[in-house]
Order: C-alpha cells, then sequence, then structure tokens
C-alpha cells in the first residue's frame, strides 16, 4: 500500500485555504493509502513564536484534523518534536544537499526578504527537514499544494542523491499530490495573493473558528468586478477574484469548476455569494462544533497525540536506523 505523510504549521488559527487545499483531500485519501498527517511544530520554530501559543495551536489542529475527518485510529496523528528521528534525519540529509539547491528555493526568499542575512538557519534549511519528515518514513505519496511543490521536488533530489553516493535504493521518490479545484485559495481581499494566516486584514481569510454570520459577512465583502459571472474559464481572463470564488465553490462542492460555472454562468456576483456563503457554512459549521467539543478535552487530544508519536517513531526508527548504518555510523 501506498504511504502518504503531509503536515501543516500549528502557527495561528487554520482557515479555508488549509481546508480545501489540504484537510478535506486528506479525508480523502485515507481509504487509498497508509496516511501520517503530522502537526509540524519544528517548521513553525523558523519564525518567532509565543510558547503557550505554540501549545495551544498544537492541540487546536490537532483538533481540527480529526473535526474534519481524520481517523487517528486508522492512521497516524503527531506533532514533529515528538520524533526525534525528523531532526536527526535531516542532519544526515543535509549532509547531501548542495547550498545551490537551497539557494533556489522561492519560499526563503519571499520570507526571508531584505532580512537574508539576520533570520535563522532554520528558515534556510527548512526544505531539508521537509525531506526528513517525507523521507524518514519512506513516504511514497505526499498531497502538497502549488506553492509546496518546488521543497518536494527537492526532497526527491535529495532522496536520489543519497541513493547514488551508496548506490543503493534506499530512499523512494515520493510523488506529489495536487488534488481537486481549490489546492491554491487565494484571499478574499485579492485575488492575487494566497489565502494566509499573517494577512493583516481577518476579511481577506474565512477562518476555521468563523461561525455562520462572520462567514456571511466576510463573502458578501469580498472583492469582486462589476461583469456577471462567466461561462467559461476563458472568462476569467484579468478576472482572479471571480476564478478564486467559482474555485471554492466547487472544492466546497465538491465539482469542478465547468459545472459550476455551467450553474452560475452570468448570475451577479450578490446572489452567488449567497450560494458560496451557505455552501461554506454548511461544509464548515459540523467541523467547527466537533472542534469544541475535541478542545474541551485536551487530555484526551494529548493522548491521540502521544498514541500518534509512539507508531510514528515505530515506523521511523527502523529507517534512520539503516540510514545511518548505510553512511557508515557506529551503532554500540
Amino acid at each position: 500500500m501506498n504511504r502518504i505523510f503531509s503536515g501543516m504549521q500549528p502557527t495561528g488559527g487554520l482557515h479555508l485555504g488549509n481546508y480545501l487545499g489540504a484537510l478535506k483531500n486528506w479525508v480523502r485519501l485515507q481509504d487509498e493509502a497508509e496516511c501520517i498527517y503530522c502537526i509540524v511544530d519544528l517548521h513553525a520554530i523558523t519564525q518567532p513564536q509565543d510558547p503557550e501559543e505554540l501549545r495551544r495551536s498544537t492541540l487546536d489542529v490537532a483538533a481540527t484534523y480529526i473535526a474534519g475527518g481524520i481517523d487517528p485510529v486508522r492512521h497516524i496523528i503527531f506533532n514533529q518534536s515528538a520524533v526525534s528521528a525528523h531532526a536527526e534525519l535531516a542532519w544526515v540529509l543535509g549532509c547531501f544537499t548542495p547550498l545551490g539547491w537551497l539557494n533556489r528555493m522561492t519560499q526563503f526568499k519571499d520570507k526571508a526578504g531584505k532580512n537574508r542575512d539576520s533570520v535563522g538557519l532554520g528558515l534556510f534549511t527548512y526544505p531539508v527537514l521537509m525531506a526528513a519528515d517525507i523521507l524518514g518514513y519512506k513516504a511514497t505519496h505526499v498531497p502538497v499544494g502549488e506553492d509546496q511543490k518546488q521543497h518536494l521536488e527537492l526532497s526527491r533530489d535529495i532522496a536520489q542523491a543519497f541513493n547514488s553516493r551508496y548506490g543503493i535504493d534506499f530512499f523512494p521518490l515520493p510523488e506529489p499530490q495536487i488534488m481537486g479545484p481549490a489546492t491554491r485559495v487565494m484571499s478574499l481581499r485579492d485575488g492575487t495573493k494566497k489565502m494566509s494566516k499573517s494577512d493583516e486584514s481577518d476579511y481577506s481569510r474565512i477562518n476555521m473558528t468563523d461561525d455562520a454570520e462572520a462567514i456571511a459577512l466576510k463573502i458578501r465583502k469580498a472583492k469582486t468586478d462589476p461583469n456577471p459571472l462567466p461561462d467559461s474559464v476563458e472568462g476569467f481572463a484579468g478576472r482572479p477574484e471571480a476564478e478564486n470564488l467559482i474555485g471554492i465553490y466547487a472544492g466546497l462542492t465538491d465539482g469542478t469548476v465547468e459545472a459550476t460555472l455551467a450553474e452560475f454562468a452570468g448570475w451577479p456576483f450578490s446572489r452567488f455569494k449567497e450560494r458560496l456563503a451557505e455552501a461554506t457554512v454548511a461544509a464548515l459549521a459540523p467541523i467547527a462544533a466537533k472542534r469544541a467539543r475535541l478542545l474541551a478535552e485536551p487530555g484526551h487530544l494529548e493522548g491521540i497525540l502521544r498514541d500518534g508519536a509512539e507508531r510514528a517513531r515505530a515506523l521511523s526508527a527502523p529507517v534512520l536506523r539503516e540510514a545511518l548504518d548505510i553512511v557508515g555510523m557506529l551503532r554500540v
């Protein structure tokens, strides 16, 4: 059976982009593969974090995974820092990663900006840790958004570099899985920018914690243009906000962009937004209710994460041991 690995950072609240771009697809994959879904708290500290907020957010993300439909009995949910193999393997793989490869990573350039010389090393080596996350479980497939595809390609390059150095076929080359019509959900205030938890305007995103009233208000205020909805994808040219809202509706309703356009072609945005708000509330309200119940029992959530970490260690420990043996580490 294929093995899937993916994860989200526990930094701030999750939003509609996280749900449509990742979580909703993860739920679908549970019947097709062995799934490992991580809360990547080691990645989170590449940026400054408040310790107490980080711990709260870790439980929050775990609750959202489960409320969104991930089964922690059939599959594995855990927080990254609880399994030391991630950090240990990242060091080994870093020794096979040329600086030139990391210098090409566009996310580092975007996040570091003009402060490149003052940011922490972790931000620069983030893709190596991501490779260790994946390769440490010999994952065969990784569901990713478009913005993470470059990092996954680097993971494949690192795996190949390791295998070639020793003339063996040890690490599989993980395949990307980009699924659904809403793999890249954009801001409700600017259709050219990705929906982000770090955006200053709360009206730019729909949070997984928003109630029905807040969701409806944000969708009503979402930026649009004066023209009616197009009847084909070609009609999205120069209309990023229209493309974004149609993609969101298609993702929420398990439809296609083409079918959604066929249904709503010619509608004014004011009318379409009412239907979009209804679909959003219908999808997110049950998740929010279950998430609240789970967060009311933090001990139960911590137990799920402990169990997941034990199962993750059982899978990753032999891979790490064999990798260390291959490179020549003396194990006494």
